[in-house]
């Protein structure tokens, strides 16, 4: 019989203690907070990527909107800086680049490296120091 009231005892006391800590996390603003702020650097990112590329009609798969069978995508903090990743194409026709992408806290960009082998992208990566095509 005591054995019983010990496994209930610590079952409830486990149960109250993950109840506990899912209610801590989940009510903390800090995650909310870091999202917004991860949502803004990716808005920043494709607006700096659209202008670069020079086409306001890119397909852009990027952390907010993900597609598992093109590429994995991802933003994160690097020092002062936020990186992010993803893949872009200009339409139906054109095959997907990956593009890793670094912005300042202001989202200013501060280096886009991708594997766009369309001439007039390269033409402008030239002139361009921010820019970098990669094989």
């Amino acid at each position: 019989m005591n054995h019983r009231i010990g496994q209930f005892a610590f079952a409830l006391l486990i149960g109250v203690l993950v109840a506990v800590f899912a209610y801590r996390w989940i009510t903390d603003p800090a995650g909310r907070e870091g999202r917004a702020v991860e949502e803004q650097v990716v808005q920043a990112s494709r607006q700096h990527l659209t202008s670069v590329v020079g086409i306001e009609t890119l397909e852009i798969v990027d952390p907010l909107a993900s597609d598992r069978k093109v590429g994995k995508a991802y933003v994160y903090p690097e020092g002062n800086a936020w990186v992010v990743s993803g893949y872009y194409r200009r339409g139906e026709d054109d095959r997907w680049h990956p593009y890793l992408m670094s912005l300042d806290n202001e989202h200013r960009l501060l280096h886009l490296k991708t594997a766009d082998k369309n001439q007039e992208f390269l033409e402008r990566a030239k002139s361009n120091p921010l820019l970098e095509v990669v094989d």
